[in-house]
């Protein structure tokens, strides 16, 4: 097995500074028993600012989605509302419609002063697999709080393809952090004089660096974003470039006017106009510009990690991909709206590697691109 390991000091205890923590972090908590699986963590694993989770041995097809609450653990709730267990081992298929819970490889003995929070993989967003990360005794969804000690678990329901899974494939991803870390706008504009966090769009700071959409391409006729089909076929998470672009997805090009009007309870792939940049000393999360709106989600994965659009990374204009989902009623969405916000965070240390350097990086440098899992050409 290929393991990528810095060498560790003594746990997370090695590195006292607040902030997201890095690789060399993440290592020296397998190493120090804070983080720990049946197996180590496997090549491309571990990100500059974030863990890939693997699959456990089992999926259990669940009646309802849950938090277990106050003292009750996860395992006590399946008990109560599992229809039947999926054996992962050779791969089998999560339905869409339906909602898994499935156990982890990796589980948590965090210090007191250590929380985590957990967000889709990119490639996972981008399926339209809705996947989130529950804890013993969770009050919320993807929140890890400071000196969590036990299992955790995921819950899957693809919402547009079939997916084949097998034990050990990676849909989730987890950022530790020390303290608190995120950065406010005084700062976030310092921060953007400096490095350019973002550039070619609206290049607007409010609660964080806000994204807006890009429906003009490049004039007329370009293509501007995807639409995914209903009733296709099947999606294996864990073969890269193996599938057939037009069979899931309808591309979507530019009219006479650069709007959209997104269907009720459709999934689109699009793009925002600004090129983003995370420096080296900075991580990122993607969030919604207004939780009130209501009328679409956008961008299931939020993680940006350190070096994604770095220059030195090989990554100079890389755009944001949006994953939009409309939800009751038919919305018009126009060129230039702003449509998310990205967060940022100090690291708590400057990664060893950058996103894009030599990690099995997926989307350094991007444009419109759908997932990892489609050949390159639609």
């Amino acid at each position: 097995m290929n393991v990528t390991t810095a060498q560790p000091l003594n746990g997370s205890a090695s590195l006292s500074a607040e902030g997201i923590l890095p690789e060399r972090v993440i290592h020296a908590m397998f190493a120090g028993g804070e983080i720990s699986a049946p197996e180590p963590p496997v090549s491309g694993q571990v990100q500059p600012a974030s863990l890939d989770l693997r699959l456990g041995a089992v999926a259990y097809r669940v009646r309802a989605s849950f938090l277990p609450g106050p003292r009750i653990r996860v395992a006590h709730r399946l008990e109560q509302l599992k229809l039947h267990t999926v054996d992962l081992a050779v791969g089998a298929v999560l339905e869409t419609g339906c909602v898994y819970i499935v156990p982890l490889q990796e589980s948590l003995a965090l210090a007191p002063d250590i929380s985590a929070t957990a967000n889709p993989k990119s490639s996972t967003g981008r399926l339209d697999v809705f996947t989130r990360v529950i804890t013993d005794n969770g009050l919320a969804f993807d929140t890890v709080p400071p000196g969590y000690t036990g299992p955790l678990y995921a819950e899957i329901s693809p919402l547009t393809f079939p997916i084949l899974v097998r034990t050990g494939s990676r849909l989730s991803q987890i950022r530790f952090r020390r303290g608190h870390s995120l950065i406010p706008d005084a700062r976030l504009e310092e921060v953007h004089k400096a490095h350019t966090l973002m550039s070619g769009g609206n290049e607007r700071i409010g609660n964080g660096v806000q994204l807006s959409i890009d429906l003009e391409g490049d004039g007329p006729g370009s293509l501007i974003g995807y639409r995914a089909k209903q009733h296709s076929g099947l999606i294996d998470v864990d073969k890269v470039g193996a599938h057939d672009p037009l069979d899931f997805w309808e591309p979507i090009y530019r009219r006479r006017t650069a709007e959209l009007i997104l269907d009720p309870d459709a999934f689109y792939i699009l793009v925002s106009q600004e090129a983003v940049h995370v420096p080296p000393d900075y991580a990122a999360e993607m969030v919604p510009f207004d939780p009130l709106v209501g009328e679409f989600r956008v961008h299931y994965a939020g993680f940006f990690d350190p070096g994604f659009g770095h220059a030195g990374a090989g990554g100079i204009g890389s755009r944001a991909v949006l994953e939009v989902r409309s939800h009751d009623v038919p919305f018009i969405v126009e060129h230039g709206q702003t449509i998310g916000r990205l967060v940022y965070e100090h690291m708590a240390e400057r990664p060893e590697r950058l996103y894009g350097e030599g990690i099995g990086s997926n989307y350094q440098g991007q444009a419109l691109k759908l997932s990892k899992h489609f050949r390159m050409s639609a």
